[in-house]
């Protein structure tokens, strides 16, 4: 993961002081925190776990280096002996979690983290960024996959991604959800992400006509050409790109595709398949953008709108009907004494969890049930995985086509309705016997105290 050199000071301000007065008040038992998403927003029925790859990394190298310590003082906030404690402080914890590509549901924990409280405080805040983010989007690609019924779909979001770090995990997120490729050339180095792109209408606009712009750019690039036809008019952009495309074939080369980015996208792919099957030019593949979601894919795939792949952008890279989960990073057990917040509509499970997963017939997924750690479910998965320990890392984390993979062979196995791009039917999650009433008791016991 990629820092400079203070990210321990991407955390809110109150976390901080809430260590000191742990520190100054010598309460600094071990905590566990649970991670998990309150509620679904609307159209979802599941979540995709992404991101813990740059959590585990940020907690190995935890420390604060001189530059945010030499701030923190200027602040005049912190005493002098908390911050010669924040000099040698490193995480020491341990991290259960849910591995990346794997399917989750609400009020299941994705990530516990165990650690002496100031450590497992502290760290909230760049916990809860990363996973809120990254499932978010690896949510929503998954949602576009599934709607464009075997179509490829690829990452055109970049531009309008909220910052560079957002579009970088974007761009990782949607692949690991089945994205074909991204147009982010960074991300292609950094992950391995197949890279795709085409042309801007400004390339073909910078030309007296639009038929020189498509034969300069075969020109430059004979073996990997795909037109965009729109800039003007997409039915005699069409037609140029077929006039290109005769050209090329005269030349042993091939015209790979066109792209749609305007208009009336279905009629005018319909009307673009045909121009080109009238050619005999059938192979031509035609790319569908311009503002797409996954309710726009499942239309055109219902309608069998003729578009062999998509370009998806903003929409996705934002989630833009969904932006946010209602995540929560909250306290569970302290100093061995299992705790949960009870405010209204904000309900916690305490104590350390796993979450098991039932499957029938095929290997359908059939239900989950939230129990406690300790516990074991006849016939069922423990979901949570042990990753750190003693504040390193305790397994070599699946690699992104490992975790593109995990995401495929899962989410094949959902039962369809809980993927439905509109009113899923809720996959259903139970509590166990054991939590039940350890609930019950922690209710009773804080009733009584308060």
């Amino acid at each position: 993961m990629e820092t400079d050199g203070q990210l321990n000071l991407l955390t809110d301000l109150y976390q901080l002081t809430m260590a000191q007065a742990y520190f100054q008040n010598a309460r600094m038992e071990p905590a566990t925190f649970s991670l998990f998403i309150r509620a679904y927003p609307p159209n979802r029925g599941y979540f995709v776990s992404a991101g813990l790859k740059d959590v585990v990394e940020f907690l190995e190298g935890f420390s604060f280096d001189a530059i945010s310590l030499d701030y923190l003082h200027s602040l005049g906030l912190f005493a002098d002996d908390f911050l010669d404690f924040l000099k040698g402080l490193r995480f020491s914890g341990e991290v259960w979690a849910l591995p990346e590509g794997r399917l989750f549901f609400k009020d299941e924990p994705v990530i516990e983290v165990t650690a002496p409280i100031v450590e497992a405080q502290i760290v909230e805040t760049f916990i809860i960024n990363q996973i809120n983010l990254q499932s978010l989007i690896a949510t929503k690609a998954s949602r576009c996959i599934h709607a464009a019924r075997g179509r490829a779909v690829v990452d055109f979001s970049l531009r309008r991604t909220h910052g560079i770090d957002a579009g970088m995990k974007v761009a990782r997120s949607s692949y690991l959800a089945g994205f074909a490729g991204t147009s982010n050339v960074r991300a292609g180095l950094r992950h391995g992400i197949p890279i795709v792109g085409t042309m801007a209408h400004s390339f073909v606009s910078s030309h007296e006509s639009e038929i020189a712009a498509f034969r300069n750019f075969v020109k430059s690039f004979p073996n990997n050409s795909t037109l965009l036809i729109d800039t003007y008019d997409t039915i005699a952009g069409a037609h140029n790109a077929v006039t290109v495309g005769r050209e090329m074939a005269t030349r042993g080369e091939r015209l790979q595709g066109v792209r749609i980015d305007s208009g009336d996208l279905a009629a005018l792919a319909r009307q673009v398949r045909q121009i080109f099957d009238a050619a005999d030019m059938m192979d031509v593949k035609i790319i569908g953008s311009g503002g797409l979601d996954e309710f726009d894919l499942a239309e055109f795939a219902a309608a069998d709108v003729p578009y062999d792949s998509y370009g998806v952008g903003t929409k996705m890279g934002v989630s833009a009907d969904a932006p946010w989960f209602d995540i929560a990073y909250k306290l569970v057990e302290y100093a061995g004494r299992p705790v949960l917040k009870l405010s209204t509509g904000k309900v916690s499970l305490p104590g350390k969890k796993q979450v098991f997963r039932l499957t029938a017939g095929e290997r359908q997924l059939q239900k989950d049930i939230i129990g406690l750690r300790g516990e074991s479910i006849e016939g069922a998965e423990p979901l949570l995985r042990q990753i750190m320990q003693d504040g390193g890392i305790t397994r070599p984390l699946p690699t992104l086509a490992a975790c593109r993979e995990i995401f495929r062979e899962e989410f094949s196995r959902l039962p369809s309705p809980a993927k439905a791009i509109r009113d899923p039917v809720f996959y259903p999650v139970e509590l166990s016997a054991r939590l039940l009433e350890l609930r019950q008791e922690v209710e009773r016991q804080v009733r009584a105290s308060s």
